[in-house]
């Protein structure tokens, strides 16, 4: 965990990068891209992250959430609907770039066998 900070590690300390982004006008496609194999292994781990958490982060149903687990990459990909249909009325994040938030910002369990990447933020 870095040492300037007390809190849980999350889910976005053991990625180089967690992105999100339109898959279509009515599909997210969030991205982990974790910073090595023992990384992946937490956010692959189906007890730690699958479908149910991510229907309970971004209020969707369940069946509709896909994980993509590449381990050959280190990546986890998640799809699921849009809340809304891009650029309708009530679209709030017309490029989907900040669905990543939530999924980033999600506690890892205890223990967690990698090290967080060191933040400068």
């Amino acid at each position: 965990m870095p040492e300037h900070s007390n809190r849980p590690p999350s889910l976005g300390d053991y990625a180089i990068e967690v992105r999100s982004k339109n898959a279509g006008p009515f599909w997210v496609t969030m991205e982990t891209f974790m910073k090595d194999s023992a990384a992946y292994a937490i956010a692959a781990d189906e007890s730690f992250l699958n479908e149910a958490v991510v229907a309970d982060l971004y209020r969707v149903d369940a069946a509709q959430v896909q994980i993509f687990r590449i381990p050959a990459l280190n990546v986890v990909k998640i799809s699921f609907p849009r809340p809304v249909t891009q650029a309708s009325l009530r679209d709030r994040d017309i490029h989907a770039g900040q669905h990543h938030v939530p999924l980033a910002a999600l506690r890892v369990p205890e223990p967690a066998t990698a090290e967080p990447v060191e933040r400068d933020n």
